[in-house]
């Protein structure tokens, strides 16, 4: 029987239950011009990283996407309004979807695409590639900073701020290092399914209970006072901007999948995945965000964690700190995988066990972490962390360069039907589009900051202030 043969027999979608059946060094041979061009190759002579099934990668992708985003929306809503709320969640996450769709397409269709800057250097040659790359980095290194912030919150929450809040974000910086430096997502399977559940049911508990409330916990408990809930909000255009780019990261991480795909066995398998990620996600948020918004209105807390009164904080923050964890825990694997791959491509210590290896690996987890320490320690605002990177970075990656990605596979369409022409035109709004969102946001972010720091909602850089605001309780 042949390898291919006994590889088809074998083949199965648990992650668990089977491998694919190897001889020595490349496990199939090339028949597949697709296959010839992956980055990482299917091997049994030195590290294989090609193990991920479908089901597996679909709880990659969601607790990729599902981690810090829900714990922002119900806030963002009190600018927007219920209804604006509500079709910023569903608006922005059917494209997200669909520019994943794109960019998981177009990583198929153009052999030997790792990243969203490999697709760049398809476009524009090195210095589109470069441009993007740095893009790629600072965005999962502001995200694993949100993650780190997030569990640095969850520590003085849990404690009543026991400890200067910088120690607790040194000390899950420490956590999230150890944790991504896991070399494959295959192995770090067990701790996504953990992560998401602990995050739903963090989240779930805190639904539930400000439901139970007469008035929103961090309300004035006596007298009247304004709930602040708008069917349609009327912001200003910073406060919009911000709640929008706030809502649109939620879902705006994709670009991250596509590392994840280099590692499935199934590479074209990788948009069954995509949907069942996206429609649990999409499901959640609105469902989630509604609620809290309907019974906190303005009160809301940021994360949104600690919304139902000191009691119930401590008790979504104990089940949801795994999920924290895990969400920094993958933004950072992220990173550093991008940047492995960057420094070993097309070198032998890429898939083996040699010092180089280690010592490459090691140095991209611990040097980013760090970096994102300082990030998060800097800007200790969490909805601002997030609205500042779905601006900076998450615009261009998730909006705009998937729009000049379908353009350049369907050039055709421009001159082709009526109905060619017509999509062709509407992918060509996507560029402008993300830019609008890149500028507008970044500029209404930073001037929130800059806000927040003149009315000494934010202390210094670096400070032991409690940021879960439980030390008063």
């Amino acid at each position: 029987m042949s390898l291919r043969t006994a590889s088809a027999n074998n083949h199965s979608s648990d992650d668990e239950k089977v491998q694919p059946n190897y001889g020595t060094g490349v496990a199939e041979p090339y028949e597949d011009p697709m296959e010839e061009n992956e980055v990482f190759k299917k091997t049994k002579e030195g590290v294989d990283f090609r193990t991920v099934g479908w089901p597996r990668a679909s709880v990659i992708f969601l607790k990729v996407i599902f981690a810090t985003g829900v714990l922002s929306i119900p806030s963002a809503m009190y600018s927007l309004g219920a209804l604006g709320g509500a079709l910023s969640v569903v608006g922005w996450g059917a494209l997200n979807t669909y520019t994943a769709v794109v960019q998981g397409d177009f990583r198929n269709s153009h052999p030997g695409c790792h990243s969203i800057a490999d697709m760049a250097a398809v476009l524009g040659g090195n210095v589109l590639k470069e441009i993007v790359g740095a893009l790629f980095l600072i965005a999962y290194v502001l995200c694993a900073g949100s993650g780190i912030l997030g569990v640095s919150i969850g520590l003085n929450a849990l404690s009543s701020h026991a400890a200067c809040t910088v120690w607790w974000a040194f000390i899950a910086t420490i956590v999230v290092a150890a944790t991504a430096s896991i070399r494959k997502f295959h192995q770090i399977g067990w701790l996504t399914w953990a992560g998401f559940i602990s995050i739903f049911l963090a989240v779930f508990i805190v639904v539930v209970a400000v439901t139970t409330l007469d008035r929103p916990a961090a309300a004035p408990q006596t007298g009247d006072f304004d709930l602040g809930y708008h069917i349609i909000g009327n912001p200003t255009f910073i406060a919009g901007m911000t709640a929008s780019a706030t809502i649109f990261v939620s879902s705006a991480g994709t670009s991250a999948f596509l590392p994840v795909i280099s590692e499935m066995r199934q590479p074209k398998d990788f948009r069954k995945a995509l949907f069942t990620c996206m429609a649990i996600v999409q499901a959640a948020y609105l469902s989630f965000a509604l609620v809290v918004y309907k019974w906190c209105g303005q009160w809301v807390a940021s994360p949104s964690l600690g919304s139902a009164g000191p009691t119930i904080k401590k008790v979504s923050y104990g089940i949801g700190l795994i999920g924290l964890i895990v969400s920094a825990t993958l933004y950072l694997h992220v990173a550093a995988k991008y940047l492995f791959v960057r420094i070993l491509r097309n070198s032998p210590h890429l898939q083996q066990n040699t010092m180089v290896h280690w010592g490459t690996w090691l140095g991209c987890t611990i040097g980013l972490s760090s970096i994102s320490f300082i990030l998060a320690e800097a800007i200790p605002i969490f909805n601002y962390l997030i609205a500042l990177t779905g601006s900076v970075c998450f615009a261009p990656l998730a909006i705009a360069l998937p729009g000049c990605l379908w353009l350049y596979d369907h050039g055709s369409y421009r001159t082709g039907s009526i109905g060619q022409k017509a999509i062709y035109y509407a992918h060509c709004i996507l560029p402008p589009l993300g830019a609008f969102l890149c500028v507008g946001g970044t500029y209404a972010t930073v001037q929130l900051i800059i806000d927040a720091y003149a009315n000494g909602l934010i202390g210094s850089a670096f400070s032991c202030a409690d940021n879960s605001n439980s030390s008063g309780h």
